[in-house]
């Protein structure tokens, strides 16, 4: 066994290891198991893997290269089983960490080849693959900021395929073109300038990729912003239509009370000939004239008010049964805008799974309670047609590829409150259970 070429090689097969933890920095809320368990288990199988693949190519004399781009493709597959976003945001996210990591390789070769000017990127030194897998660390801690505070949010909430694959496109095409110059013999390096143009074309590249990744941020916070600010609007049309309806049955409750006069005139008339039935017919008609128009309230939050009022009007207009028991907390202004939309993914969600049943069969449960004056504890239960996508634990949308936007959201914000959304179904019902801290 060739030792050098062991000690050349292990460290570029550790080089999985950084690559593996930046492609978790923006799944953190999409993995399927605990971040100690993945982390487990990412060792135990990329240690013996890069000792093994370490041994293979020095014994066989095999490109390290070779078996490295192989067992990308191989380590996808693992990948994508430990989380639990659509295929196309595990390619973006992990394509694109590749050709990031492609990067700390290139610089490696250009070190290698003034170290070893004779030599070639199959025979990279030992110093060299220490100095790449060093600032392929440096990278992965680099990104992880921007990655675990900003780019998680857009795997959480943009569910747009295309964007994604579009992403997946630009990082291939540099991933592509950094495996494309790799320097097999530095002789090509030593031509000319081209030990000194090398690195700084690299350097340029890795620059318009990273900006790149960030213009992409920008473009999907717009989309994501411009999502939010729809949402805002039609809750303020919901409500803006609440108050109308309000202002009516203000106006007619005012006509009532200024014809009461009227009213105890008629009714004295009426008692005094002792018309007993007359008189129970006139007040049943008078007190259905209050009532027959009045608004529903469902809670004293306005916000929340509007919007049950707008989905108990659709539901009941789609024949849907609607058996609602609401009982809500005072809701704090920057809290409100989380609550509402957890509620209106929740019902809308409900709302649509009915829609999928026959009308005359359609019903729709939702209760929330509080317990212990620090918990709201929310069920819904509406039927469905038993159609569901599902991967392991996750629910994906029966409307398009990727999750349940829906779903996801209520998750988000069950999150952000410490608390927990369960989602299940049977045969025939869909039943989501949450728990919030109020």
């Amino acid at each position: 066994m060739d030792m050098t070429k062991l000690l050349s090689a292990l460290p570029q097969f550790l080089v999985m290891l950084p690559s593996a933890a930046s492609c978790y920095y923006t799944m953190k809320n999409q993995m399927r198991y605990t971040i100690f368990k993945t982390v487990l288990l990412g060792i135990a199988v990329l240690l013996p893997y890069s000792f093994f693949c370490s041994c293979l190519c020095a014994v066989l004399r095999i490109d390290v290269n070779t078996i490295f781009l192989l067992s990308l493709i191989l380590f996808f597959f693992l990948y994508r089983h430990t989380v639990t976003a659509s295929l196309p945001k595990c390619l973006a996210v992990y394509v694109g960490v590749c050709a990031v990591q492609s990067f700390p390789a290139q610089f490696a070769y250009s070190l290698d080849s003034c170290l070893h000017p004779a030599s070639g990127a199959a025979d990279l030194s030992v110093e060299a693959a220490f100095f790449r897998l060093g600032l392929s660390c440096l990278v992965a801690v680099a990104f992880a900021p921007l990655a675990c505070q900003y780019f998680y949010r857009m795997i959480d909430c943009l569910d747009i395929p295309k964007i994604w694959y579009m992403t997946v496109s630009l990082s291939s095409i540099s991933l592509v073109l950094n495996v494309l110059s790799i320097p097999k013999s530095y002789n090509t390096l030593h031509t000319g300038r081209m030990a000194f143009i090398f690195p700084i074309v690299e350097s340029c590249a890795f620059l318009v990729l990273v900006i790149i990744y960030l213009l992409f941020y920008k473009g999907a916070a717009v989309i994501l912003e411009h999502a939010e600010l729809k949402e805002r609007t039609q809750l303020l049309e919901m409500q803006a239509r609440q108050y109308r309806i309000l202002q009516e049955y203000m106006h007619q409750t005012a006509r009532l009370r200024h014809d009461f006069r009227h009213s105890i005139r008629l009714l004295s008339s009426l008692a005094e000939k002792g018309d007993i039935d007359s008189i129970q017919t006139y007040l049943a008609r008078y007190e259905t004239s209050f009532v027959e128009n009045a608004p529903a309230n469902y809670c004293a939050n306005a916000a929340l008010n509007a919007l049950f009022s707008h989905y108990h009007e659709m539901a009941v207009s789609a024949g849907i049964d609607t058996n609602w028991h609401m009982e809500l907390p005072e809701l704090a202004p920057a809290n409100e805008f989380d609550i509402v939309s957890l509620f209106g993914n929740l019902i809308e969600n409900a709302i649509d799974g009915c829609l999928t049943v026959p009308e005359g069969r359609r019903y729709f449960c939702l209760t929330t309670e509080i317990h212990h004056n620090s918990r709201l504890y929310i069920v819904c239960t509406n039927n469905f047609n038993g159609r569901v996508r599902k991967m392991k634990d996750s629910y994906h949308s029966t409307k398009h590829s990727g999750n349940g936007i829906g779903l996801a959201a209520i998750a988000a914000v069950a999150e952000k409150y410490s608390g927990s959304a369960q989602v299940s179904n049977s045969e025939t019902e869909f039943f989501v259970d949450v728990v919030l801290k109020i």
